[in-house]
């Protein structure tokens, strides 16, 4: 048997950009994608704890170092600047394994979406 389990969480990042006349995603700075392992067009489940909104996306990187995190085609209407909001990505692993995986969660700085130390 097979489940589905969390495999990486950013959480409580806060929106920088949301742009409408994008074709669709959530961009992301590299430095965050690779300390909570996600890779470019792995699908993302993104809820917004300013309004309860839950989208699923895929992740495109975004300039390293920036802190950015955009919300981009219709997720501009549900994802503004300022909200926060936390990035899950999942895995789909055999049961036994799934009893010893570690997720990564990663808890940046708000304020700015940078890596704490």
């Amino acid at each position: 048997m097979f489940i589905q389990v969390i495999k990486s969480k950013l959480h409580r990042v806060t929106v920088t950009e949301s742009n409408l006349n994008y074709i669709g995603s959530v961009t992301i700075d590299e430095d965050l994608m690779e300390v909570a392992n996600l890779i470019e067009g792995e699908k993302v489940q993104i809820v917004n704890n300013n309004n309860g909104e839950r989208i699923e996306t895929y992740v495109i990187r975004g300039l390293r170092g920036s802190g950015m995190i955009c919300l981009n085609g219709a997720a501009a209407r549900k994802f503004q600047p300022g909200d926060i909001i936390i990035i899950m990505s999942y895995a789909l692993m055999d049961f036994e394994e799934a009893k010893q995986f570690k997720p990564v969660i990663v808890f940046p700085d708000t304020a700015t979406n940078k890596i704490l130390n």
